[in-house]
């Protein structure tokens, strides 16, 4: 199983919404290094902690859960649609998403400020300057860290 973080702006897509869903795409990625990890290395069963980004407080809301491996992203393929690539094309797709299922919603904010201030962090690419990923892998140790502190659950 791998650890992932995973960021959106909750005026976007945020963890209500999810948790409304139940199960949605993560869709409308447009990083090629992001899209590597989605197409590759993200599996289903993989955990993965929501993050609100661009918000007055952002941190992490809650966990969601991989249930569907990297498949092309459909959203490229729409003229409609705000993540439409026309470079994109169904027989060679060049963006790929996956499927959360929502897992829980925290009661407080894990905030960015009270994750720098945490040594076992120093090494997360969250907490690293110029690190602006909308998906970063977390270490197993970087995970339990952020999940043993329950009183944000």
């Amino acid at each position: 199983m791998a650890y992932w973080l995973m960021k959106s702006e909750p005026d976007v897509f945020g963890i209500d919404d999810l948790q409304r869903a139940g199960v949605e795409p993560w869709d409308g990625v447009r990083n090629y290094q992001v899209r590597n990890m989605i197409r590759d290395r993200m599996q289903v069963g993989d955990l993965a902690f929501f993050y609100h980004s661009n918000c007055p407080v952002p941190g992490i809301v809650g966990i969601m859960r991989i249930c569907r491996a990297g498949y092309p992203d459909q959203s490229a393929f729409d003229p409609q649609h705000r993540s439409f690539d026309p470079k994109s094309e169904p027989a060679n797709p060049r963006w790929y998403c996956v499927d959360v299922e929502f897992v829980t919603k925290f009661r407080g904010v894990i905030s960015l400020a009270w994750l720098k201030r945490q040594p076992q962090m120093a090494e997360c690419p969250l907490v690293q300057r110029g690190n602006r990923l909308s998906i970063m892998p977390l270490t197993e140790a970087q995970w339990n860290f952020i999940s043993d502190h329950s009183q944000w659950r």
